[in-house]
């Protein structure tokens, strides 16, 4: 089964916990940082297209990019909805295609981990060099080897809730710095019953120090990084440590002639 496809129903009223608000607004403060206030950007693993929608209202010409029909589905709903223009393509990030160049790309939520190849990685961060704007950026995050291997990697995550319930098993194997998730969903159906769902999903640890050398090898310019729990609750950048779970990266696109 197309990861996301079941769990693309109630992943919003999962992931009611995100805080979207504050870190559109960090992503809003660090474009307008540098000089990016307006135009075209790109959300590379929209999902439901939350981020989408809260940057479409700050006054962006979203693109969002995501290889799942389910998810995508969600939020074409919310799309009709809101009535913001938003295109919306369903493309694997790897082999992703734009018919021009975006002033930024956003990542969130860990999509990029996702990509467990590091030369696929890499393809990835080629792509977006590519389809960037002179100096444009890049602003993405990705869950640290320390959080698959010492907060949630081998544990399991159960949940009860009205309109469904899951289980959800990691399995982390630290010399492939694999964690894969093993969901068991349970939705409510109109007839009151729950049916089941499997889904598997996999994603690789990456290291600050891997991504800035995965930057470079595509021909993007590290400008810097943050703890994004930290300074979501804070409200200001806290520096990458140790202990940092998710951190959050900007690079800039370098070479082109503007």
């Amino acid at each position: 089964m197309e990861a996301y496809f079941a769990f693309s129903e109630v992943y919003d009223s999962l992931m009611e916990d995100v805080p979207y608000g504050p870190w559109c607004e960090k992503i809003c403060e660090v474009l307008k940082e540098h000089g990016i206030e307006d135009g075209l950007l790109l959300e590379l693993g929209c999902g439901t297209g939350t981020m989408t929608e809260l940057l479409a209202s700050r006054g962006y010409d979203m693109t969002g990019v995501d290889n799942s029909v389910g998810m995508l589905e969600q939020a074409g709903a919310k799309k009709e909805s809101s009535g913001h223009d938003i295109l919306y393509l369903c493309q694997d990030m790897r082999e992703f295609e734009l018919y021009g160049t975006v002033r930024a790309v956003v990542s969130v939520c860990d999509s990029i981990n996702y990509i467990t190849d590091p030369a696929e990685l890499e393809q990835v961060f080629k792509l977006v060099n590519n389809y960037l704007d002179p100096s444009g950026l890049f602003i993405f995050d990705f869950n640290t080897v320390h959080k698959y291997r010492d907060i949630i990697g081998d544990s399991t995550i159960a949940e009860s809730r009205e309109e469904c319930s899951f289980i959800w098993d990691n399995l982390y194997d630290e010399e492939a710095r694999l964690n894969e998730y093993s969901l068991a969903l349970f939705i409510k159906g109109d007839d009151g019953r729950y049916d089941r769902y499997d889904e598997l999903h996999l994603q690789r640890a990456y290291e600050l120090e891997e991504i800035k050398a995965l930057l470079e090898k595509a021909g993007l310019e590290f400008v810097r990084a943050f703890d994004t729990e930290l300074s979501m609750a804070g409200g200001k950048e806290e520096p990458v440590g140790n202990e940092s779970g998710r951190i959050s990266v900007i690079a800039r696109e370098r070479g082109k002639e503007a």
